[in-house]
């Protein structure tokens, strides 16, 4: 009987939920310094001095370091943007946001790198600000990058079939605003560097290690095997922690100058300003179509906010086009899009990372669309979905999906959340004037995950004892990719999960690897994996072939006693020690690898279905349901897959009703804290309900799909959806998220 399709519970969990993990700030190192920053409180200006004179004679300091004493070079925009939006790893001349680091304090404890951190004087002359990004399009827009006389870091504009809405019968128009959020893992950014033989060693709570070192090493000038990059366990990335902070960069830079160790992480705030923030889009949406609810076209106009250094946030637009016309058969669309600079903390990938930007803005627009046209919603999405049939489909934006069944995810949720039922609950509380009002949101979505496709290291060994060393080049935070790759060898070798080890997070002992994001774990890192693990079945078939003196086609692994037999002689077998044994060099160990390249990305689809009530008196929003049809393919362990869908369950709703960073009119950070960012535990939401549904991928060996962004896809416009839909009979047509109970109450009284 295979593993695969049940629910193991996570090998990685006891040491969590015991001893605890082991995180960077965890980790010990003998006469490691400590550096703390001294950041910007202005957002916009030039430095005109920097007084280090004080701090530097302040006690238990080793060091202070300006920009102008780094011999580092400097952080390079993504490969699509201007190539001369660098970033400096220390701010020079000028900030651009609060909370860019100017100068670095290195002292013997962290309590005397505050102290002196005090001490610093920064003058600053205070130049123009752009904090809502329409601002930095107007012609007479201070421009935040003079060398590139312009705010526009990326535009873009992609045209399938010439778009007109002349021949709709029902066409709607709506912005709506994708508001910035914060990542806000548990554990905030981290990281120690020190210099070992020549190399500089850099451990910190990352993404991928091998994407970290090679960007570091070329700041550094230094050759990939000059360096080493640690990751231990993370405690929460979300996309925000696939690159490396520009805090935890220059610490190489201060482990030489001091020759010492030298540590840093932050606090709590400074993860809310400095940390990449994400989402920030406008979007302007038009649809148009027939009264009797063919969507015909679709325009998209999107203002993407990339903050004060456009780098990974500022190409997220894209991934936004790609996914433009979701789950829907639309013959004509045209999607825009503009990222430009402001004086706020950069963007950068969210979970989902443009996706449910794509799925927020079509969702709304097709709710609209239904209202105007007097139909039900999901009727309208139901009559346009790309059918079973169609597939692989390609859009008009050229994207090609692989595999879906729309319809059925929709009509699954439904019947669970009893949709006709919940109509008539809503048309009796109408009738009677109940004043807690009722509404129900759907949502189908459809994303794209492996994209950018790329391989993934991936190699297995038995051992002479018996077990298993699995090495990866996939970085977890929280995935379950330990339990994952066990059962993917346990499943071909019969190898008990206690009995296989899996190491990543280093690379002196893996060899190459790639960014853990993107929801591409399984599909690539996993397939590799049982790549891997055949090749590595199929070496020890033969050698016990050899053993057993027989021919290796006649070799049969009893996968449930772990032993290879001649078929049919069962009485004389080998298990995996005996064979192990005979490794006895390099030459013949039982080992394989898999670079693992897939044919193209996976495209996970669902639909979500929210159900609220509102107090029409004050505006406040309870979920009372949420249910979620999630289709990620073939399962591999149904109970990681609840996990990851609950997880991004939680993460859409709070955009949808809680989270949002705010700055004043000045530029300054309104949400500095969890008081003034409103982060919600599990008493905020109901008891989610899933319903199961898979359509295999024809793109990897496991049929699977990504699951790790779904649940934030679907959720955020369900949710918005339904509290539109309970004051819709008021004329209400649209409110901005999150739909905290002032906005609503201003709604309802038409403030």
């Amino acid at each position: 009987m295979s593993i695969l399709g049940n629910r193991v519970v996570r090998k990685e969990d006891p040491a969590l939920l015991t001893s605890g993990g082991t995180y960077v700030d965890d980790i010990v190192v003998d006469d490691a310094l400590h550096v703390v920053y001294v950041r910007s409180m202005v957002a916009h200006g030039d430095i005109t001095s920097i007084d280090i004179s004080a701090a530097r004679i302040a006690p238990g300091v080793v060091d202070v370091v300006t920009n102008a004493d780094l011999t580092i070079g400097e952080i390079k925009p993504f490969m699509l943007l201007n190539q001369l939006l660098t970033r400096p790893v220390l701010a020079r001349d000028r900030v651009r946001y609060v909370g860019e680091p100017i100068v670095a304090v290195v002292a013997e404890t962290r309590a005397a790198a505050v102290d002196a951190a005090e001490l610093v004087i920064v003058d600053i002359d205070s130049l123009p600000v752009i904090i809502d990004p329409r601002d930095a399009l107007a012609d007479d827009a201070i421009h935040l990058f003079p060398q590139v006389a312009t705010n526009i870091a990326m535009h873009s504009e992609h045209h399938g079939d010439p778009i007109s809405f002349a021949d709709c019968d029902v066409v709607v128009t709506q912005t709506t605003v994708n508001q910035r959020l914060a990542p806000a893992p548990i554990e905030n950014r981290s990281a120690i560097a020190w210099w070992e033989d020549g190399r500089l060693v850099l451990e910190l709570g990352c993404q991928g290690t091998h994407p970290i070192r090679n960007t570091v090493s070329e700041i550094y000038g230094l050759d990939h095997d000059q360096m080493r990059v640690i990751c231990p366990d993370v405690g929460g990335g979300f996309g925000a922690k696939a690159h490396a902070a520009p805090e935890a960069v220059v610490l190489g830079e201060l482990s030489r100058r001091t020759g010492r160790p030298v540590r840093w992480t932050e606090t709590r705030s400074e993860n809310m300003t400095g940390m990449g923030h994400g989402r920030g889009q406008i979007q302007t949406v038009t649809l148009g179509g027939t009264k009797e609810g063919d969507l015909l076209a679709y325009k998209i106009e999107i203002l993407q906010d990339a903050g004060g250094y456009p780098n990974m946030g500022a190409i997220l637009p894209y991934a936004t086009r790609i996914m433009a016309t979701g789950v829907y058969d639309i013959p004509a669309v045209e999607v825009s899009s503009k990222s430009v600079a402001t004086n706020t903390t950069p963007t950068g990938a969210y979970r989902g990372a443009g996706r449910p930007e794509a799925s927020a803005a079509l969702e709304r627009a097709v709710d609209l669309f239904a209202d105007e046209a007097g139909l039900d919603p999901a009727d309208v999405r139901r009559r346009n979905f790309v059918q079973p049939e169609a597939f692989p489909f390609t859009t008009p934006t050229g994207t090609t999906y692989d595999s879906g069944n729309y319809e059925e995810s929709l009509d699954r949720a439904l019947a669970a959340a009893g949709y006709d039922e919940l109509l008539e609950e809503q048309a009796r509380r109408r009738a009677s004037g109940d004043r807690r009002l009722m509404g129900i949101g759907i949502a189908t979505y459809v994303e794209i995950t492996g994209a950018g496709v790329g391989s993934e290291y991936g190699s297995v060994e038995v051992l002479a004892d018996g077990s298993a060393r699995v090495v990866t080049g996939s970085n977890p935070y929280g995935q379950g990719h330990i339990t994952s790759w066990s059962m993917l060898v346990s499943d071909q070798t019969g190898i008990p999960l206690d009995r296989i080890e899996v190491v990543y997070g280093d690379t002196d002992l893996v060899p190459t690897g790639e960014t853990t994001g993107g929801s591409r774990s399984l599909q690539i890192a996993g397939s590799a994996v049982f790549d891997a693990t055949g090749k590595v079945v199929e070496i020890a078939r033969q050698r016990a072939a050899e053993l057993l003196e027989a021919n290796p086609a006649d070799i049969v692994l009893d996968t449930d006693s772990a032993r290879f037999h001649v078929a049919g002689t069962p009485a004389v077998s080998l298990g995996w020690e005996d064979i192990g044994a005979t490794s006895s060099n390099e030459a013949n160990q039982l080992f394989a690898l898999s670079d693992f390249t897939a044919s193209g990305p996976t495209f996970p689809f669902g639909t979500h279905v929210a159900v609220v009530e509102i107090d029409s008196d004050t505006g406040k929003v309870e979920l009372r349901r949420m249910i979620a049809c999630d289709d990620a393919g073939v399962i591999l362990n149904p109970l990681l897959v609840d996990g990851q869908v609950h997880g991004g369950l939680a993460q859409g709703i709070s955009q949808a009703l809680f989270e949002e960073i705010r700055y004043d009119e000045d530029g300054n950070p309104l949400s500095t804290t969890l008081l003034d960012y409103l982060m919600p535990s599990a008493a905020e939401f109901p008891q989610f309900e899933r319903v199961e549904l898979e359509t295999p991928s024809p793109i990897n060996p496991l049929g699977a799909k990504g699951i790790g962004e779904s649940g934030t896809i679907g959720s955020t416009p369900a949710v918005q959806n339904a509290v539109i839909d309970a004051v819709s009979h008021l004329g209400i047509r649209h409110i901005d998220m999150p739909l905290t109970p002032e906005r609503v109450w201003r709604a309802i009284n038409g403030i």
